[in-house]
């Protein structure tokens, strides 16, 4: 059975998430090779971590001084953004609500973050949600909104109907678990349209993998079908009662099927949500570790449970969730020419290894930068590989022979990698800051690879 949602002060405080002290630059290198030193720093990334959720979306303002100091004083880069609207069961949303949502999307951008997105009508458990047709008029409002922040938004959960938007308690769409096939048509009415008005580059999340195995596929997505656009590889996951009993208070129906299929799926779409309860040894550091890894935890509330991050604090697993949710990518090593020429081949090949639970779920772009050590000018190179296949646990390796521009002046160039935000390449705070020491260039969000190359 699902739990009501509640919503606490953070306990993680800025001191036990703050990022440690990086030492120098250290690297080894010998001719045209290099190999890097490990980072334990934990890093702001986007789109990974410790989430805040400290009050209701539609009413409560964001601060954008308060979102950067989450992001600069304590490492984290999400919020969630849990948007009622109860007001409009039997009419359409006012543009009130609408501009509400506007600036919420505005302040979470000015600020450097990224929001996980739900939609709800009501927070009781006589599940006074509204129906199908109205769902779908009002998704339709939001279309425009969610195409104009999907820069911002890292990833939308299914919500809509029932208590919290999380489908157990409703009036309309199958009350407390008696769900008919009319109901289940209902549901999936709700999720292709809401699959059709988020942005195809987007995902969404159900709350638990037996809704998707009904409604979709019980074969989990594959690395030949993911990211392909279809409806079962942009579904993802989220578990809102994290370790809190044997079935995580309803998450689960069979866990003998459900958790193969979770870690195959998971591998490819987004994982997260929140622990409800203290459960120990269920709720302690060796099984949350366990679970977090297995099922690829991308993202999980700061701020919910407190009985149960307390005791994560306390067993000494804390600091690794923190640094090792999402993705986790650090350099090992790398190979690189000491000279080229212009409108010639550059030969390259770096490995890096993912020490995360995830990967990236959303687009992410790679570049090999040519930075001038005299002008400062730099050359961006695009590397055919995909950050989101670098899988958690393994070392990949990407080789390439780029072609340098025919009119790449002569001189001295600094090599450096790009892992920006396709949609945010401007915003150095949403380009992916490699786990390797003295390598992070803040000001431009770009990576050194230690290493120059002389053109002629």
């Amino acid at each position: 059975m699902m739990r009501p949602f509640r919503l606490l002060s953070a306990l993680l405080t800025g001191a036990l998430l703050a990022a440690l002290l990086v030492s120098p630059a250290q690297a080894t290198i010998s001719g045209t090779s290099a190999t890097y030193t490990a980072s334990s720093e934990n890093v702001a990334n986007p789109e990974r971590g410790f989430y805040h959720h400290t009050g209701d979306c539609d009413k409560a303002d964001f601060s954008q001084s308060t979102l950067q100091s989450y992001r600069t004083g304590q490492g984290i880069s999400l919020v969630m953004c849990v948007f009622y609207l109860a007001e409009y069961k039997n009419g359409p949303i006012a543009q009130a609500a609408l501009d509400q949502l506007q600036q919420q999307i505005d302040t979470v951008r000015a600020a450097g973050l990224k929001m996980v997105l739900r939609f709800a009508y009501t927070t009781s458990t006589a599940g006074d949600d509204t129906t199908k047709d109205r769902i779908l008029a009002h998704l339709d409002q939001l279309a425009p909104y969610l195409n104009s922040g999907k820069d911002v938004i890292a990833v939308v959960q299914a919500g809509l109907i029932g208590a919290w938007g999380e489908w157990y308690y409703t009036q309309n769409f199958g009350n407390a678990g008696t769900v008919t096939s009319t109901d289940w048509a209902n549901r999936k009415a709700v999720t292709d349209k809401l699959l059709s008005v988020v942005p195809s580059t987007r995902m969404i999340q159900l709350r638990t993998p037996k809704f998707k195995r009904t409604m979709y596929s019980t074969t989990a997505v594959q690395a030949g079908t993911a990211y392909n656009g279809s409806a079962v590889s942009r579904i993802g996951h989220h578990n809102d009662c994290f370790l809190a009993s044997p079935d995580d208070f309803g998450t689960y129906e069979n866990t003998s099927v459900e958790y193969p299929y979770l870690q195959a799926d998971t591998t490819y779409v987004p994982m997260g949500g929140e622990t409800c309860g203290s459960n120990p040894p269920r709720s302690s550091c060796p099984t949350a570790t366990g679970e977090l890894a297995q099922f690829h935890w991308s993202f999980i509330n700061t701020d919910y449970e407190p009985t149960v991050l307390n005791s994560w604090n306390t067993g000494g697993c804390l600091a690794d969730i923190s640094k090792n949710l999402g993705y986790r990518f650090r350099l090992e090593s790398g190979t690189y020419p000491a000279t080229a020429s212009a409108d010639g081949s550059l030969p390259i090949s770096f490995t890096v290894h993912n020490d995360g639970y995830a990967t990236p779920f959303n687009p992410r772009n790679l570049e090999l930068v040519l930075r001038n050590t005299s002008s400062g000018s730099t050359y961006k190179l695009a590397i055919n590989s995909d950050p989101r296949r670098w899988t958690a646990g393994t070392s990949t390796t990407v080789s390439q022979t780029l072609t340098l521009p025919t009119n790449l002046p002569a001189g001295s160039y600094s090599l450096l990698l790009n892992l920006p935000d396709p949609l945010l390449s401007t915003r150095p705070e949403y380009s992916i800051h490699l786990a390797n020491q003295g390598t992070w260039d803040a000001t431009t969000g770009m990576n050194s690879l230690l290493h120059t190359l002389t053109v002629s």
